[in-house]
């Protein structure tokens, strides 16, 4: 039933209309709706209504407490497809599980009698500040999880009042997601095969107000990706990479056929001269995502980087590649405070957020987890999400006796 978020710490409050809240579980559908939710038709009549109950959101499994709990309840707001498609990792999913269990082998250090009666959780990137290091990381096919996609997912983001980094493979076109928020985006590019559709993506991108652009630069390939392909991953009828609209890479699925490892989707001619191509397109900060060598961060900050991100594509290209927390002091340490590094990668809870910037993250990103609120709750379960999140990051801070982002430093690790 419609209700607010319940605001703590700052949190924003956010108003779900009796309308929305329908269109959120499924009981309203009508016209353009009913083709976008194709994939997950089939479990909509399992789709819980969640409830407040004292300021907690109720499904049928129970209590949606925090972020794993929305992890457990996901599936059943889902095709098995598109869960697969959200879920999986690369080969036999090490890397995965690692960005995980790097972050819970990570001890904090607890300091007493300090006074935390004030916290002050803000950051600033590229002249911007940020209500908290968190950002929503690019991910694709929103409609797979939710009949809005990523319309819904913008508004949880503003909601909650953090930035949502828009994905050049988004079921819903960059200029639509950008009329549905007031607040900035930032747009994450897939360099196109065809360089001219990539300049005018990025023109679309500044035109649309984006303030950033981010450039994933590790994948010339995908990885053995084999949920997909036991789950015969392909984009629904009626659902499209909206941003590529007028390519034939529009439609259908992205994996390569048995015949290659290639994609039509993406670039393996993509070297550092096209990042210097693509640097004097624009005069947005450009970020490159995917980075995880100390050199290669190096490399970025040469060609004019205005931020990298560490990441190893949540697990999902080359299995067996290092957590991306444990990737992260040597990234920090060559770029030597030159420009931010962000972090993505296994974030499930506040003090993860806090383990990060401990070990030298100006910022962190969250993928699945906002998805699994995407899933289960449309715009209300993205920044109920975030907003667990934030709220453990600032009882972390408290009780590692941090006041400020910049009390935060390495010291907060047990050794």
């Amino acid at each position: 039933m419609p209700r607010a978020i319940e605001k703590s710490a700052g949190i924003c409050t956010m108003e779900i209309s009796r309308r929305e809240w329908l269109r959120s579980t499924g009981v309203w559908a009508g016209g353009a709706t009913l083709a976008a939710n194709a994939a997950n038709a089939a479990n909509a009549a399992n789709a819980a209504t969640p409830a407040a109950a004292g300021g907690l959101v109720v499904s049928e499994s129970g209590v949606l407490a925090d972020v794993l709990d929305y992890a457990r309840a996901a599936p059943g707001h889902m095709s098995k497809m598109g869960w697969e498609y959200i879920s999986g990792g690369a080969a036999d999913e090490l890397s995965l599980r690692w960005n995980r269990e790097s972050y819970d082998r990570l001890r904090l250090r607890p300091r007493v009698l300090v006074d935390v009666s004030q916290l002050d959780t803000r950051v600033t990137l590229f002249g911007r500040e940020h209500a908290c290091p968190i950002l929503l990381a690019p991910t694709a096919y929103h409609k797979l999880s939710y009949a809005e996609g990523e319309i819904a997912t913008v508004r949880g983001a503003a909601a909650a009042d953090v930035t949502m980094v828009v994905s050049t493979s988004a079921t819903v076109s960059l200029e639509e997601v950008a009329q549905a928020t007031t607040k900035p985006l930032w747009f994450q590019l897939y360099v196109q095969p065809d360089r001219e559709f990539t300049r005018a993506l990025i023109r679309r991108a500044e035109t649309a107000g984006y303030q950033a652009l981010v450039v994933t630069v590790d994948s010339p390939v995908l990885g053995a990706r084999y949920r997909e392909t036991r789950s015969g991953f392909t984009l629904p009828p009626g659902m499209e990479r909206a941003n590529l609209r007028g390519l034939k890479t529009a439609t259908g699925g992205h994996r390569a056929t048995e015949n290659t490892i290639y994609s039509a989707l993406l670039d393996p001619r993509l070297t550092w001269k096209e990042i210097a191509w693509i640097r004097s397109l624009t005069k947005l900060p450009l970020l490159l995502k995917g980075i995880l060598d100390g050199e290669d961060a190096v490399r970025a900050v040469e060609v004019g980087a205005a931020g990298v991100i560490v990441s190893n594509h949540g697990g999902r290209n080359l299995d067996t590649l290092p957590a991306t927390v444990d990737a992260l002091p040597e990234v920090v340490s060559k770029v030597a405070g030159r420009v931010p590094v962000l972090v993505d990668g296994g974030i499930r809870r506040g003090t993860d957020v806090l383990k990060a910037i401990a070990l030298g993250a100006t910022a962190t990103l969250i993928g699945r987890a906002y998805l699994y609120g995407l899933a289960v709750g449309g715009a209300e379960g993205v920044a109920r999400v975030v907003n667990i999140l934030r709220r453990e990051f600032e009882m972390a801070m408290a009780l590692t006796g941090r006041s400020s982002i910049k009390a935060i430093d390495a010291s907060v690790i047990w050794k």
